[in-house]
C-alpha cells in the first residue's frame, strides 16, 4: 500500500518548501552582495584604466623621445587624450601620429615647431588646416608644448573632427605636462649615468698614476733576479689595468671585483714583502651580487696605501663578504696607521689623508646614487687604531643585474 498525506503534513510539507526557497534566496543575495563587493564602480575602473594607460606610456618615455620610444608611447597616449588622432613631435619634425590626418603632417609639424620654440599651446581651427579632400575628419587641434625648466622638447598634437573643446584642450595640457614629466625624468637618469661615468674616470684618474708607479717599480725589481716572477707580474698588471680601464659598464659582479683586487695585492705582495698580509673570508653565495664598478678597489688601495704602507712591520688586510639575508656585507679592514675622524667630515685638499677622504666620497656617493642612502659606506677608524669599512649591497636587483648580463653581452 502507498503512503498517504494528510491536509495537515502537505500543509507542513508546503511550509518547508517555502522556507528553504527562502534560505536558498537569502544566501544568493548574500553571495551577490560579497560579490558586487568585489568588482570595481565604474569611476574605480575608469580610474584604473587612466592610471594603467600613463604607467605604459612612461615606460618607454624614460628613455627620452625620439621615433621609437614616441611610436611606444602614442597609443597609450591616444587612449588618454580621447581625441580623433594624437601625434608626438620633437623640436624639429612630427615622430608619429596615430589616427587620421597623415595629409595634414607638413601643417602639424610648422604648428609643433611653433609651439616648441615659444611653449605656448596653440588652439588651431579648420581655417588654420585648409584641405583638399572633401572627407577629411580633421577640422581642428590643439598643440600643447612639452616643456622643461628652459625649453621645450616638443609637441603634443590633438586633432579633432571639430573646433577644440574646453575639455580636449585640458586633457591635452594636462597629458603634455605628464609627458614632459617622463622625459624630464629620462633626462636625470641620463644626466646620473653621466656623472657616474664621470665618477669612474675621476676615481681611474685617481688611482692609476700611484698604482702604475709603485707597480711598474716592483716589477723591475724582479727583472734580472727572478724574470718567471717579473713575467707573472707583468701579466697579472696587464689584466688588472685591463679590468680598470674598461671602456663597457658601470656594474659588475662581486667575483669580478674580486678577481682584480687579488691582482691588484698580488703586485703588491711583491712590494711589500711579508710585510703585507691578506686575509679574505667570501662566502661563495654572494659572489653573483651586482654592485657598481670599482666600487671595492679603492678601498683596498686605501688599506694599503694609507694604512699599512706607513705601519712599521707586518700589516694586515681583511676582506671579508658574507651573506646577510637579503643584502651582501662586505668589510675591508686593515690594522694600519688609521685616521682622524675628523678628515672624514672635512672638505678635501692636497693632504694625503685628504685624498684618501676623496676616494671614500667618491665610492659612498656611487653606492647611494646605486642603491639608496641607506646603502652608503660607514667607516670606523682612530689615529693608531687601523679602519675598518663596511658596505652594505642588496644581493639581488633586477635592473642591475640586467645592465651586468648587457655589459658581459657587449664585451
Amino acid at each position: 500500500m502507498g503512503m498517504a498525506v494528510t491536509g495537515m503534513d502537505a500543509g507542513a510539507t508546503l511550509a518547508v518548501v517555502v522556507l528553504l526557497a527562502a534560505l536558498v534566496g537569502a544566501v544568493y543575495l548574500v553571495i551577490g552582495r560579497r560579490g558586487r563587493r568585489g568588482i570595481a564602480t565604474p569611476e574605480q575602473r575608469a580610474t584604473y584604466d587612466v592610471l594603467h594607460r600613463a604607467g605604459l606610456a612612461a615606460d618607454p618615455l624614460r628613455s627620452g623621445l625620439d621615433a621609437t620610444t614616441a611610436a611606444k608611447a602614442v597609443h597609450h597616449l591616444h587612449a588618454l587624450v580621447g581625441s580623433v588622432a594624437l601625434g608626438l613631435a620633437n623640436a624639429e619634425e612630427l615622430l608619429v601620429l596615430e589616427g587620421p590626418g597623415g595629409h595634414h603632417r607638413e601643417q602639424v609639424e610648422a604648428a609643433a615647431r611653433k609651439v616648441a620654440g615659444s611653449r605656448r599651446t596653440a588652439i588651431l581651427r579648420s581655417r588654420d588646416l585648409p584641405c583638399d579632400e572633401v572627407d577629411c575628419p580633421i577640422r581642428g587641434a590643439v598643440v600643447a608644448p612639452l616643456s622643461g625648466d628652459t625649453t621645450a622638447v616638443g609637441a603634443l598634437v590633438a586633432l579633432t573632427n571639430s573646433d577644440p573643446a574646453p575639455g580636449l584642450v585640458q586633457a591635452t595640457l594636462e597629458t603634455a605636462r605628464f609627458v614632459a614629466t617622463q622625459l624630464a625624468l629620462a633626462e636625470l637618469d641620463t644626466s646620473r649615468a653621466r656623472l657616474a661615468r664621470a665618477e669612474v674616470r675621476a676615481l681611474r684618474a685617481q688611482i692609476s698614476p700611484h698604482f702604475v708607479y709603485n707597480a711598474l717599480t716592483a716589477i723591475a725589481s724582479f727583472v734580472r733576479t727572478d724574470p718567471e716572477r717579473a713575467r707573472e707580474l707583468i701579466l697579472e698588471f696587464a689584466e688588472f689595468t685591463r679590468y680598470s680601464f674598461r671602456a663597457h659598464g658601470e656594474f659588475t659582479t662581486l667575483a669580478e671585483e674580486l678577481r682584480s683586487i687579488d691582482r691588484y695585492l698580488t703586485i703588491e705582495r711583491a712590494r711589500f714583502g711579508e710585510r703585507l698580509q691578506v686575509r679574505l673570508q667570501i662566502a661563495p653565495e654572494v659572489l653573483p651580487v651586482g654592485l657598481p664598478f670599482l666600487c671595492l678597489q679603492p678601498l683596498v688601495e686605501n688599506a694599503v696605501r694609507h694604512g699599512l704602507s706607513r705601519k712599521p712591520g707586518l700589516g694586515t688586510v681583511a676582506i671579508v663578504a658574507h651573506d646577510a639575508g637579503a643584502e651582501c656585507v662586505i668589510t675591508i679592514e686593515d690594522d694600519g696607521v688609521g685616521m682622524d675622524p675628523a678628515v672624514l667630515t672635512l672638505p678635501g685638499d692636497d693632504s694625503t689623508d685628504a685624498g684618501q677622504h676623496v676616494g671614500l666620497a667618491n665610492v659612498d656617493e656611487r653606492l647611494r646614487a646605486a642603491f639608496g642612502d641607506s646603502f652608503g659606506l660607514v667607516v670606523e677608524t682612530a689615529l693608531g687604531q687601523g679602519t675598518k669599512v663596511s658596505v652594505r649591497v642588496p644581493k639581488f636587483r633586477p635592473e642591475i643585474r640586467a645592465r651586468v648580463e648587457q655589459r658581459r653581452m657587449d664585451t
